[in-house]
């Protein structure tokens, strides 16, 4: 393995663990309303995710011809925040209306 996919590597599972504990740290009155927010910032993903889809970088040869790895993937990714990016939404929606009179 080269080093820079052990930094990789290091990053991410230091990423794991460092969001488990601030997400353990969140009191439940806070909770949803964060939640909510953060899945609308997520809308970024779905920009990255574009841009992945668009890629031709990685490509592999498998039994059903050449199939590019990284369009798969940034459309899995496309489809994962766009679900996210809208039950942040349906949330805060459904948020808001236990507000209303």
């Amino acid at each position: 393995m080269s080093t820079d996919i052990l930094v990789q590597i290091y990053v991410f599972v230091l990423a794991i663990f460092v969001g488990f504990e601030v997400i353990t740290k969140v009191p439940p009155t806070l909770h949803t309303p964060l939640m909510s927010g953060s899945n609308a910032i997520s809308g970024i993903t779905i920009v990255g995710a574009i841009i992945a889809a668009g890629s031709t970088e990685i490509r592999v040869a498998t039994l059903f011809g050449d199939l590019n790895i990284t369009a798969i993937l940034g459309f899995v990714a496309i489809v994962f925040a766009t679900v996210n990016v809208v039950g942040g939404f349906m949330v805060t929606d459904r948020m808001l209306k236990m507000f209303k009179r």
